[in-house]
């Protein structure tokens, strides 16, 4: 394990050689598993990252894989202790987490501890890590008539959870935000919940501990249909990028190259056709006044 490399970072780097190894060799997932005796679950959850591979399991997998260089094997068989053992420790491995959340919000939890950076484009909500704990319940909790409330519950102290994590690491990651207006205009949990939640934005980008951009409703340029998601950088800038993505029915974390390049130049294209940080400020400045004197307004109706 290379120094100052994080669990995470080795982690992914056990599970991409692996991937590689198993193309190289032209092997399918059912023949390694069925010569390594294995459910073919456990080799597709090993490849996503679903779970650590052991190290008494990945010495005989490198071996049938044909991967001899006793120098290799031994720092991934290095990468795949540590990795294991952080995964035991991390909160989010705890029961009630792992019921709930599925494996690839798992393992965004996971690559939001290390990322070095992390850009975001989204067309209705804040993204989760910056939510306020108000608005992140309001939103959560939008949802009790058809997900049970214990559920609920959970999913929102995960929410609270990320945010203080984010929260507690900027200054050393670069946060990137490309928010569709709406974002600024839907009162979710009412006025002085969306009121505290920019003023929580406007805070951040005063203090340059994120850059955030509005596509505004009256720009002029086409907007692809492809919804929100999340481009985390992890490690090197130019290889070590994930993206990760849900709809109104699941969520997936994709680590394919060809697919994060894609979405990396569709969020720089949407960057430059957003309006400037200091013109979506002002635009936050006045919503804000708005939804204030709106809770005035309805307090004094009280």
């Amino acid at each position: 394990m290379a120094e100052g490399d994080s669990p995470t970072v080795a982690r992914r780097r056990v599970r991409l050689a692996i991937r590689e190894a198993r193309d190289a060799a032209g092997l399918t997932q059912s023949q390694v598993a069925e010569a390594m005796e294995w459910s073919h679950s456990k080799v597709i959850r090993i490849e996503n990252g679903e779970v650590s591979i052991s190290p008494n399991d990945l010495r005989p997998l490198l071996n049938h894989l044909g991967i001899k260089d006793r120098t290799v094997i031994a720092e991934l068989v290095s990468n795949a202790r540590v990795a294991r053992t952080r995964q035991r420790q991390a909160w989010y491995q705890a029961p009630d987490f792992r019921e709930h959340l599925t494996p690839a919000t798992l393992r965004l939890i996971e690559y939001e501890a290390e990322a070095t950076a992390i850009r975001s484009y989204s067309v209705y909500y804040p993204p989760g890590i910056l939510q306020t704990p108000a608005y992140a319940s309001a939103l959560t909790f939008a949802w009790k008539h058809d997900v049970p409330e214990e559920k609920l519950a959970i999913l929102v102290d995960a929410r609270r959870r990320r945010h203080q994590l984010v929260r507690g690491r900027l200054g050393s990651m670069q946060i990137f935000l490309v928010l569709d207006q709406s974002v600024f205009e839907r009162q979710i949990g009412g006025p002085d919940v969306l009121a505290e939640q920019l003023k929580e934005f406007q805070d951040l980008a005063a203090d340059d501990l994120i850059s955030m951009r509005m596509l505004s409703f009256d720009s002029s340029t086409p907007i692809a249909n492809n919804g929100s998601f999340d481009l985390l950088t992890i490690g090197d800038e130019s290889s070590d990028e994930v993206l990760y993505r849900e709809n109104g029915t699941g969520d997936e974390l994709i680590e394919d190259a060809a697919t994060t390049a894609r979405h990396r130049e569709r969020f720089e294209q949407l960057w430059q056709v957003a309006t400037t940080e200091v013109d979506t400020i002002d635009f936050i400045k006045g919503r804000i006044e708005t939804l204030q004197t709106k809770v005035s307004e309805r307090q004094s109706a009280l």
